[in-house]
């Protein structure tokens, strides 16, 4: 385990600018993938991702929707909302073990190689007529580290359907690199600070409904969004992210990174004890 960098804890963009971070996708070149299959491979380097792979049954969603619908209640009444229960695999159990989860760690392991570090858990719920929208982004562009080699995976904890804002893919935008995007701090709609303007220029938006159970994995560098929840029904998903150990973290951020398989070679991530099984709800 290696010590905290020297960099501050909090960021803004002036200090993303400041730092050098490489914007590349690079091809994966798995010859012998274990749970994903060649062609799986072959997709994810021409569209950037997958999706409609199935985790969890029935039974199982149901429990993990169950424990999200405590967490949800008492962060609502803690005084946050739907959007803000962010790095919660350092802080519930059971997200931590969501991290770890090993077919999703194996999906992972057949895009990145055998050593993966998973930095990020994120739930992104949207309840029945939430009006607010996710403006065209990459994700890589939000983040502090030293170059693009992260897989995010979306869980879908509800159905994810078009009514209820499901995400938007543009495939293959992530062969674009960093694409110019402007601050939106004065769209009060728009649950990010950034908007990729004209990303149709890059391709025609695909949207990708999900049920319950089910996860899609995009490429950091992949264009996404998604609608406002004109339903009557909640749309919930966990994102979990992955990186490989040569992906270097500043501003603190190396203090999120657990070790789900093989090495951290390069000693770049805290690899933090899991939360206490008592911390499961808050």
């Amino acid at each position: 385990m290696r010590t905290q960098d020297n960099f501050p804890q909090v960021y803004d963009f002036d200090f993303l600018k400041r730092i050098n971070r490489e914007f590349s996708f690079k091809k994966i070149n798995q010859k012998q993938p274990t749970t994903l299959s060649k062609e799986d491979i072959e997709s994810f380097n021409e569209r950037g991702f997958l999706s409609g792979i199935e985790i969890f049954n029935n039974s199982a969603i149901q429990d993990i929707r169950d424990y999200f619908d405590k967490l949800l209640q008492n962060t609502v009444a803690s005084g946050n909302d739907s959007y803000s229960i962010s790095t919660a695999h350092l802080k519930h159990k059971k997200v931590y073990d969501l991290l770890l989860n090993e077919k999703v760690v194996s999906i992972v392991g057949d895009l990145l190689g055998e050593n993966i570090i998973g930095w990020g858990s994120h739930f992104f719920c949207k309840l029945p007529g939430d009006v607010k929208r996710i403006s065209w982004h990459q994700d890589a562009s939000y983040w502090p580290f030293s170059n693009t080699n992260t897989v995010s995976c979306w869980l879908a904890i509800d159905d994810a359907t078009i009514e209820n804002g499901c995400m938007k893919f543009i495939p293959g935008s992530h062969r674009f690199g960093l694409i110019d995007y402007e601050m939106s701090k004065n769209e009060e709609k728009n649950i990010l600070n950034q908007t990729v303007h004209k990303a149709e220029n890059y391709g025609d938006p695909l949207p990708i409904e999900l049920n319950a159970g089910q996860i899609s994995i995009h490429s950091d560098l992949l264009l996404h969004s998604s609608n406002p929840n004109i339903s009557e029904y909640r749309r919930c998903g966990l994102s979990l992210r992955y990186c490989t150990p040569d992906v270097k973290a500043y501003a603190g951020w190396a203090a999120k990174g657990v070790l789900v398989a093989g090495n951290d070679i390069q000693n770049n991530w805290l690899n933090p004890e899991p939360p206490l099984k008592g911390s499961l709800i808050k």
